[in-house]
């Protein structure tokens, strides 16, 4: 499988570590009251669809950026990468 970097192009997957779900991303506030609920269904809880999926991916034997990579789970194509820090920030969690 080819990912195509945003900065550095077309890459083989296998310079890559598959992490999971884009819903890490949203990582829960550990002040919240209920903060160990949260943190259990972060770490614990995930979909696991089939069809198209985002993904984060990390270019370990690279540049070392993180990636969110939008792919279907039963073709492996993939639709969109973008750098994991922009979709973070679109997504208001730039923090």
């Amino acid at each position: 499988m080819i990912i195509n970097h945003p900065i550095l192009g077309p890459r083989d997957a296998a310079e890559f570590t598959y992490l999971g779900d884009v819903s890490l991303l949203n990582r829960p506030d550990w002040q919240a009251i209920d903060a160990a609920e949260q943190f259990y269904e972060y770490q614990y809880l995930r979909e696991n669809p089939a069809g198209e999926h985002r993904e984060l991916w990390y270019h370990e034997q690279g540049d070392r950026s993180w990636l969110v990579v939008t792919r279907n789970t039963l073709t492996h194509a993939i639709s969109k990468v973008e750098m994991a820090s922009d979709a973070a920030r679109a997504r208001g969690n730039g923090k």
